[in-house]
């Protein structure tokens, strides 16, 4: 599927996510105390590292992005369950929702200032809830590398598939883009930050905006590109005769 012409802009819009990604877990990781928001499998580390003792090392942020990660994942998966692979309206409103939830997110952290204790598990809690709808919600678009979250399979494939030549160009080009999104988006974080939490978080919110309504365009285009290439059905068999009386 995600090879199709039809279905290109969805590769572009989810390196953009994950773009994106990179920046909220940039901030999150430098403003909240070393807890990333999406990308689990940093947590999960770092929440066996604090709970074995380690120095200086976080355990609440790390296990409530995980519980609120999962808990968004499940959620996007029970609004999509019926819903076939592909963009359809509820991959917009799951985006939208995701956009929204960093916006406010990013509304708490400036209200709040510096934030910790509570108010900083309630900006986790909104982030990883996000996060996770996010995840799950580039999942059910099914084009294979760009989970929006994680990397590590795509530079799996990415070696693997090194010496594939020409076969494997194309998704070579998607695994790298993802890579260097996620890389760059991390940098762009760690400098928005300076402006302060509440303020840098807007960046990743309006962006994820953005995709739902730039994929909702293309939805719209592509429903209308298919009811245009639909075969017009037969017409039924027409008599001009009327069936004549006895004389």
């Amino acid at each position: 599927m995600d090879d199709g012409p039809v279905h290109r802009h969805h590769r572009v819009l989810l390196v953009v996510l994950t773009f994106a990604t990179g920046i909220v877990d940039g901030i999150t990781y430098l403003g909240l105390d070393k807890v990333f928001t999406a990308n689990q499998t940093g947590n999960a580390l770092i929440l066996g590292m604090g709970l074995a003792g380690g120095r200086d090392i976080p355990t609440t942020g790390p296990l409530v992005a995980l519980v609120a990660f999962v808990a968004g994942a499940a959620v996007a998966g029970y609004v999509l369950r019926n819903h076939p692979a592909g963009w359809d309206r509820a991959t917009t409103v799951l985006f939208a929702v995701v956009g929204l939830g960093v916006l406010v997110a990013a509304t708490v952290a400036h209200l709040v200032g510096a934030p910790t204790g509570w108010h900083q598990v309630v900006i986790v809690t909104v982030l990883g809830v996000s996060m996770g709808m996010q995840g799950a919600t580039a999942r059910h678009l099914s084009v294979k590398d760009l989970t929006t979250t994680v990397i590590t399979s795509t530079l799996t494939g990415l070696a693997a598939d090194t010496f594939q030549g020409g076969r494997g160009r194309s998704a070579w080009v998607r695994r790298v883009s993802a890579v260097v999104a996620l890389v760059s988006g991390a940098a762009v974080g760690a400098l928005v930050l300076r402006a302060g939490l509440g303020v840098a978080l807007v960046a990743p919110g309006v962006v994820a905006l953005g995709v739902a309504v730039v994929g909702e365009r293309y939805r719209r285009k592509d429903l209308v590109a298919a009811r245009g290439t639909a075969p017009t059905p037969p017409r039924g068999p027409t008599s001009s005769s009327t069936p004549s009386g006895s004389a």
